[in-house]
């Protein structure tokens, strides 16, 4: 599975991915074999016949079906600090964009690397200012073993992605269990509607979830949505923060200072995200008509980039600022985004996680 979705090559969704057209039809018969991939690995699963390890703790998986960011890492922070507001004890785990390289379960602190551990559990670790556990490890099970061990009081765990993780055992809310998959859904939708390669889906638009996290600015659902036609689904609303310096965070100026005190052509936003169009338009909307650069899914940054870009201001989001700490530039300024769990969510999850332990009832 990971031969199409791991791929650097999908770091940066090629244009035909939106609409059908010649290439996505070209490559729509590796898209029927990718299918068929996809339904034997939920037969196999069906029938038990895979090896999982089952925990006696809540899992909640904060997934996608599409390949790329649709702004899961804010929903896994806001999550983790609802839940603690309403005392639980989160942990979080996550492959880790270049994790592939640890050996052993690794546990992330604010000086990780994020080259090593990713970009995005730095990003949480940061963001969180540290009061999660949180470790990365592409086998997630071992990750909440390890995690577990060295944190035995907490009792739900946070998945940053994982969907489409075998290994990982879940007994979802929707057959009586306490552990909740979501599926983070933005603006851009499933796009030609086709499966990797052809189109942006690891899995069909119709896999089974509890619920779909709605992002970027989609209204409420409509009877016109296919997609989600009887199926639960929360909308979640984000705000940009105030802008701080990367050379020195205690150095903030409004989006609105920043939009008076430079002209469009003197400001440059740069995102390496998965959908930076979203981080461009979210600028917009505060009057920054910024040039936009658009790079790559957790590329990397060098003095030398920056010093290439003719401009007086350029806007980054945090999540590409934890892999410029080494980075020296004065017109830099880290464009937070904050965003809020609906009272329908949070309450919703808590009558989940506050099920009886259906392994307790099993033979």
């Amino acid at each position: 599975m990971a031969l199409f979705t791991d791929s650097a090559f999908f770091r940066k969704a090629p244009k035909f991915w939106e609409r059908r057209g010649p290439i996505s039809f070209l490559l729509w018969p590796l898209s029927w074999i990718y299918g068929l991939l996809i339904r034997a690995r939920k037969l196999i699963d069906d029938l038990g016949i895979s090896n999982k390890t089952s925990r006696r703790i809540p899992v909640i998986i904060v997934g996608n079906i599409r390949v790329g960011g649709t702004g899961k890492t804010p929903i896994v922070i806001a999550l983790a600090e609802s839940l603690a507001q309403a005392g639980w004890q989160p942990g979080i785990i996550s492959r880790g964009y270049g994790a592939g390289t640890l050996l052993v379960p690794t546990q992330v602190h604010a000086d990780s690397d994020p080259a090593l551990v990713g970009d995005e559990p730095v990003l949480i670790v940061k963001r969180t200012r540290y009061q999660f556990p949180l470790w990365v490890y592409p086998k997630r099970s071992k990750s909440i073993a390890a995690l577990l061990k060295q944190n035995p009081t907490v009792n739900v765990i946070i998945s940053d992605d994982g969907l489409q993780h075998s290994g990982l055992a879940r007994w979802p809310a929707r057959e009586g269990g306490r552990d909740v998959e979501f599926v983070v859904r933005d603006q851009r939708g499933e796009g030609n509607g086709f499966l990797i390669p052809a189109g942006p889906l690891r899995e069909p638009a119709s896999r089974e979830r509890d619920a779909t996290l709605i992002t970027g600015g989609q209204s409420t659902p409509s009877s016109v949505d296919e997609y989600l036609l009887g199926r639960r689904a929360f909308t979640l609303h984000s705000e940009l923060g105030t802008p701080y310096q990367l050379i020195n965070s205690e150095n903030t100026q409004s989006l609105e200072s920043i939009a008076q005190a430079f002209t469009p052509d003197q400001m440059t936003a740069v995102a390496a995200i998965g959908n930076p169009q979203r981080f461009f338009d979210d600028l917009l909307r505060h009057g920054i008509g910024a040039q936009g650069i658009a790079l790559p899914d957790h590329n990397t940054f060098t003095t030398e980039f920056f010093s290439s870009i003719d401009a007086k201001c350029i806007l980054i989001t945090e999540k590409d600022a934890v892999k410029c700490s080494l980075i020296k530039d004065e017109r830099i300024w880290v464009v937070p985004m904050h965003l809020r769990i609906p009272h329908n969510l949070a309450e919703w999850l808590q009558s989940i996680l506050q099920r009886p332990d259906p392994h307790q009832y099993t033979l």
